[in-house]
């Protein structure tokens, strides 16, 4: 019984983080909504944050915006007589014509059609049942649970990894010439024995960071020999507890990964995030592996039991 009540509060916990930010955005949707704004509200670092946002509630920082503005939207259109080009400008949209064809995706009806039929104006599907209700304050949301499924989480604690590195600034996808640029340079010397740990250190989620910015450490693991040349560094992965999983299957998956560890997993355990990098270590390599067969080990970093409520 003991255990159940600590999860519980764990979990209260990390909801009362994101209902600041739920109930920020109803009560702000005419402003600007700035991850950096809302992931220093629910006290996480942006890269987390947005993880842990969308595994909860089932739905990216903007596309709830978006939801939430057009609701408001679709309330306005049956309630006054307002142009809709004015209608459109407040919910955020720079033309009639971007309105209509959202508005229309999302009600089926044109806004100027829907203006004319009869009947209260009806929610879009909101997985976290957060809806724009003027007036009414915000006390709680659904956690979403989809995802887990059979994914298998343990927990390990990590020394501090030594890893030669090389910087990618792009697209996560187009990183294979940072790769054979480091591990070219470490196989001349000698430096890709057996035993040899492949290691990448995500710091941007490309949904909320412009391709252009993304950054991307392509590792290797080091002895503390190893001296930093060629362009080539030298960082430690900071040691500690680390959520770790195992996924099978396409690198482009792991970012749904992420998402149910952080957003899902954490928030059930008795635990918390720590403000550090997540990171992956690849267990084969795409060069002689099919997609559907590539291994990796995904770290989600922990805080510490006593730093979590």
């Amino acid at each position: 019984m003991k255990h159940q009540a600590r999860k519980d509060e764990t979990l209260r916990f990390h909801k009362g983080q994101l209902l600041r930010v739920l109930a920020y955005i109803r009560e702000h949707l005419d402003g600007p909504i700035e991850l950096e704004a809302m992931a220093s509200l629910a006290c996480l670092s942006p890269f987390h944050f947005h993880r842990v946002f969308r595994g909860m509630t089932g739905e990216a920082l903007m596309a709830h915006v978006r939801r939430l503005r057009l609701e408001r939207a679709a309330r306005q259109l049956r309630a006054s007589s307002r142009p809709v080009i004015d209608v459109a400008l407040e919910a955020g949209f720079d033309s009639h014509e971007a309105f209509t064809r959202a508005f229309k995706a999302a009600y089926v009806f044109s806004p100027t059609a829907f203006r004319r039929r009869s009947g209260p104006s009806p929610s879009l599907y909101a997985p976290s049942g957060v809806h724009y209700r003027p007036g009414v304050p915000l006390t709680d949301f659904r956690t979403q649970n989809k995802g887990l499924g059979s994914m298998k989480v343990k927990i390990v604690h990590l020394p501090p990894i030594r890893v030669a590195f090389l910087r990618h600034v792009g697209p996560y996808n187009e990183c294979g010439l940072t790769w054979d640029r480091l591990c070219t340079w470490l196989g001349k010397e000698g430096l890709l024995g057996m035993g040899v740990r492949f290691i990448g250190v995500g710091y941007d989620d490309p949904e909320c960071t412009p391709p252009e910015k993304v950054r991307y450490d392509a590792c290797v693991e080091v002895g503390a020999d190893f001296e930093p040349a060629d362009g080539i560094g030298v960082q430690y992965i900071e040691g500690g507890d680390y959520a770790c999983a195992t996924h099978v299957g396409p690198y482009e998956q792991l970012s749904d990964v992420y998402t149910v560890l952080m957003g899902q997993w954490i928030p059930n355990q008795q635990r918390s995030l720590r403000n550090v990098p997540c990171f992956e270590i690849y267990l084969n390599t795409p060069e002689n592996t099919a997609p559907e067969d590539l291994v990796t080990d995904v770290h989600v970093p922990l805080a510490p039991r006593s730093a979590t409520p």
